[in-house]
């Protein structure tokens, strides 16, 4: 599976612009057969407290363009985005296939109290996980990574994919713990972070990455500073995991 991943430099809180550099980077991500191409949370605004921006679901303006960009260039996107919920929000992440349909939405489990986004987002509920090109996909946003349990609620998962709006000053923790959760879970990790500098003065950093089963990080074209792409051996993980399976004695001490 050939994936690209877009460390999106987000103009903050500008759904058009930030729409437009989407719409190049598809371009450039179907010229070179893209499967899947996957941006940062929140990727038309950054991440932002700012419910104004929330979208309702049924007419969401960023989905449709979404939609019409993934039926356009015949490529799956996993995209962010806010969603109202009652008096709150829903960050959100959604997979669109290649037609534009609508595979599945995650709802972000573990809002951020750090930067207050549990007093504006509702947390979700229910782990998503998605088959595409006969693999299973599991989903998650940011700060999830730091919840080892959510991921090993994955393992049965091929690739478990973050995006993230994840700071400069810890970025280690990002980089380390990405590689800790494909160990533990045998599994592709994916971390898309986006780049540039926000609303709020946090600069963030080129950091998006994939790591295979054994914790190596996978090589890697890049079209630009912003875009990356892989190609997903789904073969080799597997025959991996077969020869050296060390989540068959994972035990549910809470049973």
């Amino acid at each position: 599976m050939k994936i690209a991943l877009v460390s999106l430099n987000q103009i903050w809180e500008n759904k058009i612009e930030n729409l437009k550099k989407c719409k190049f980077y598809v371009k450039k991500a179907k010229n070179k057969t893209v499967d899947l191409i996957i941006f940062p949370e929140m990727t038309l605004t950054g991440f932002t407290n700012n419910l104004k921006l929330a979208e309702n679901f049924n007419n969401s303006w960023t989905i449709k363009k979404f939609q019409k960009l993934a039926k356009e260039s015949n490529i799956a996107i996993i995209f962010g985005v806010i969603l109202k919920e009652k008096d709150k929000a829903k960050n959100c992440s959604i997979f669109l296939d290649k037609k534009g349909n609508i595979l599945d939405i995650y709802t972000k489990i573990h809002p951020f109290t750090f930067a207050n986004e549990d007093k504006y987002f509702i947390a979700g509920k229910e782990i998503v996980k998605i088959n595409f090109e006969n693999t299973k996909i599991g989903l998650s946003i940011c700060y999830d990574l730091r919840f080892c349990n959510l991921y090993s609620l994955m393992d049965d998962c091929e690739i478990v994919i973050n995006i993230a709006n994840w700071p400069a000053k810890r970025v280690e923790h990002w980089n380390v713990l990405l590689k800790a959760r494909a160990i533990e879970n045998q599994t592709y990790i994916v971390g898309v972070n986006r780049t540039g500098i926000d609303g709020n003065n946090l600069e963030y950093i080129e950091s998006s990455k994939i790591f295979n089963a054994n914790g190596d990080e996978l090589n890697f074209n890049k079209i630009n500073n912003e875009v990356k792409i892989y190609e997903v051996n789904m073969e080799r993980n597997r025959n991996f995991k077969e020869n050296f399976n060390t989540v068959i004695d994972k035990k549910d001490l809470n049973a």
